[in-house]
């Protein structure tokens, strides 16, 4: 994406200019804070912010990013699917997720849609502005761990740690997974997926039968609980 000339100075030199950031992410308190974090750098600027996937895909046109922020759970669709419609619609726009959920689990994932990086919101926010900087340059970025994981992984041909039974799940089935564990029911889930009733029924299906759960009510307890012990979420 292109970015306007900056405006010269007295002597006619051209001012850094900053390259430009937009934040989707569906906390207006985390989005804030990280407006803050990012405009104190000299190098850096938020150009724009949107609370979920079709307002952020809006309003970038205007905005012309040189860099999206990413979280993984949005309203109305989840953070993997928005990476995959900014890599159809904005080829070679980064994308650097910034979620609570753990890269264990969701950073190959993120990585495999065309993300660029993964950093966690317990991350102290110096760790946000290297991922920021490193993405803007060309290069991943990802914790140590995530690092060492993936090696052992599609290098060695072997896990490095038991790896989570949640990864058996496909994106589209770990995404009702996680609005179950929101407490959301079937219908409530199909319309923010905008598919049908017995298209949700299936994914439920398929996630008991991987998962190997008795029924749905120890599904949705697990699902509860999972998503509880994932949702500490640290402010900016």
């Amino acid at each position: 994406m292109s970015i306007p000339q900056g405006p010269k100075d007295s002597a006619g030199e051209a001012n850094l200019e900053k390259r430009r950031i937009f934040i989707v992410d569906d906390h207006a308190m985390f989005r804030d804070g990280l407006r803050r974090l990012i405009d104190l750098e000299s190098d850096l600027t938020v150009c724009g912010d949107a609370p979920d996937a079709t307002t952020g895909l809006q309003a970038m046109k205007d905005a012309q990013p040189d860099l999206v922020i990413v979280d993984i759970s949005l309203d109305n669709t989840s953070g993997i699917d928005l990476i995959k419609a900014l890599k159809r619609d904005y080829e070679d726009l980064p994308v650097l997720v910034v979620s609570m959920h753990a890269d264990s689990l969701y950073g190959d994932r993120a990585l495999r849609a065309g993300a660029m990086g993964y950093v966690m919101k317990s991350e102290p926010a110096a760790t946000v502005i290297t991922a920021i900087r490193r993405v803007l340059a060309g290069n991943v970025h990802m914790s140590e761990k995530m690092a060492t994981m993936l090696v052992s992984r599609f290098v060695k041909g072997e896990p490095e740690a038991v790896p989570s039974p949640l990864e058996e799940l496909s994106d589209r089935e770990l995404e009702v997974f996680r609005m179950l564990g929101q407490g959301k029911g079937t219908r409530e889930i199909a319309q923010e997926m905008n598919v049908a009733l017995p298209t949700i029924s299936s994914f439920k299906n398929r996630i008991k039968e991987k998962l190997k759960f008795k029924n749905s009510t120890e599904m949705i307890l697990y699902a509860l609980q999972w998503f509880r012990k994932e949702t500490s979420e640290p402010k900016l």
